[in-house]
């Protein structure tokens, strides 16, 4: 099962918005995972209308808090988790191969030898 991680890369700020400053009006987000040597990533963009109500100033902000303003403005966590699991279960097993063409002689390289003096 891999693990799976999100973060916010970027905000993107309106200095001013009424009475309020430094109001976020995009987060750039990824979403990571990874098992044993493989990995999948998944990344996009949310915008965000003004604020009505309750606002948080810049400074106290968290990830956490971010993160959920994507998910209730569009970002289906649930489909881009499966969209990263589905990226590193194909590179576990690979949905689609290139074998050799049956046509072509299979090549056996020889073995090349390096040296007949005995090592001291």
């Amino acid at each position: 099962m891999p693990t799976l991680s999100w973060i916010i890369e970027r905000l993107l700020v309106k200095p001013t918005e009424g009475s309020l400053t430094d109001v976020v009006i995009t987060a750039d987000w990824r979403c990571n995972g990874t098992q044993d040597q493989y990995s999948g990533t998944c990344y996009g963009s949310c915008s965000f209308a003004p604020p009505s109500g309750e606002f948080t100033p810049y400074p106290d902000l968290t990830q956490e808090q971010v993160l959920n303003w994507c998910y209730e403005n569009g970002v289906d966590k649930t489909a881009i988790e499966a969209n990263v699991t589905q990226q590193i279960n194909d590179q576990i097993n690979p949905p689609v191969i290139a074998p050799p063409l049956p046509w072509l002689p299979v090549v056996v390289a020889e073995p090349v030898v390096i040296a007949d003096a005995p090592v001291v």
